[in-house]
């Protein structure tokens, strides 16, 4: 198993640098948080160098919480640049989870200090943008500058989720960081929504 990741994580890189030399500067958008009944979606947008490596990178969700972290750290270290954005409750809300995630990636990549030729978006759906993509479904398992996105997103918001943790502490958003847990909907029977609930995602529990 060990032999077959390491593999898988090789070719993530590999992947990377073909598209490289097709496209030009490449840059990996990946969301968090398109599924919790709370919280703002979060969105990241990396461009990694040429010949980068970065021990242990894949899927934010194949990770350990520690390991996350650690990565998250060294992937803003040796990124050319990277940004990290977010839409909000009411833009959920407003527009739906689709198209606020979609209106996170755009700010993401409209965020970063150098512009890419190319930009690979995880999942099936582009965000509106002025530079050429493509999408790449489970491309946090395909490409290194994806993956390296999903972690960033992914620990932004799960500090989002501890710090509101600390507002409404009866909620638990620190275990699950707004995802509809048992404990999490029994909560929410409990005690009703509070400000960082997505109304819409509660219908069948209220």
């Amino acid at each position: 198993m060990r032999q077959e990741t390491l593999l898988r994580r090789h070719a993530m890189f590999d992947f990377d640098a073909e598209m490289r030399e097709q496209h030009g500067i490449l840059c990996g958008v990946d969301e968090a948080g398109r599924g919790p009944l709370a919280g703002d979606v979060y969105a990241a947008a990396v461009i990694l160098p040429e010949n980068c490596e970065i021990q242990g990178l894949d899927d934010s969700k194949k990770l350990s919480e520690h390991r996350r972290e650690q990565l998250s750290e060294e992937i803003q270290k040796k990124a050319v640049c990277w940004c990290i954005a977010w839409a909000s409750i009411a833009e959920i809300e407003k527009i739906n989870i689709l198209r606020a995630s979609l209106l996170a990636m755009k700010r993401a990549v409209e965020g970063l200090t150098q512009k890419p030729d190319y930009v690979l978006v995880d999942g099936n759906q582009k965000p509106d943008l002025s530079i050429a993509l493509e999408t790449i479904i489970k491309g946090d398992a395909k490409s290194a500058s994806i993956a390296a996105a999903s972690v960033l997103a992914k620990v932004a918001r799960d500090h989002y989720m501890k710090e509101q943790a600390l507002l409404y502490p009866q909620y638990g958003f620190e275990k699950h960081k707004g995802y509809g847990t048992a404990e999490h909907r029994n909560l929410i029977k409990q005690y009703g929504i509070c400000p960082i609930h997505r109304p819409s995602f509660l219908k069948k529990i209220l």
